[in-house]
């Protein structure tokens, strides 16, 4: 089974691209991350993040197995150009063409349906998620109830400490009358 994930318009020359493109190609999925990590091109951190993202993909939609994933194929296409001028002798100006990248990558399987999971299993994974989630946001808001019942005692002490503050730094020798402000 194929899996895609797409990135588009990202802010880098297809050219410069495709030469990251081409090193992932044909890789397992911790061969082509640990390749991605490794290489020194502004592409870098993007091609991971879309691989990683693919991986993801195939994962909780199909349930495959990342082992057994490996990189299919690597598209790169241009995107849309910006084009700027920038200003030259004579009164003439010359063009600047910003150019920009569309990546699609594909993923698939190196044994058909080995470590698959059915249906049943990922309803129950996701279902699992979920509770978890439930239990994260109710954990979340039990704590900023209690927060805003301590936050009206904590604001009267920070206002205390804020005139206290302010009275000692008017008791302050030469600076105050250095800095001092002039009333109109």
């Amino acid at each position: 089974m194929k899996v895609t994930a797409r990135l588009n318009n990202i802010r880098i020359a297809p050219r410069k691209t495709k030469l990251v493109a081409d090193l992932i190609r044909g890789l397992d999925i911790p061969e082509a991350v640990n390749q991605l990590d490794t290489t020194v091109k502004k592409t870098s951190p993007a091609m991971k993040k879309l691989l990683l993202s693919a991986v993801a993909n195939a994962e909780n939609n199909f349930g495959l197995d990342k082992d057994n994933l490996y990189v299919y194929e690597v598209i790169v296409g241009a995107g849309p150009t910006l084009k700027r001028w920038m200003p030259k002798a004579f009164g003439r100006a010359g063009e600047i063409l910003k150019r920009t990248s569309k990546i699609k990558l594909v993923l698939e399987e190196r044994v058909e349906g080995k470590g698959r999971k059915t249906k049943e299993q990922m309803e129950k994974e996701k279902k699992a998620r979920m509770e978890e989630r439930r239990k994260k946001e109710k954990e979340m808001a039990k704590e900023d109830a209690e927060e805003k019942k301590e936050l009206p005692k904590n604001m009267a002490e920070k206002d205390k400490d804020m005139e206290k503050g302010k009275k000692e730094a008017v008791k302050k020798g030469w600076t105050n009358k250095i800095f001092r402000r002039k009333s109109m």
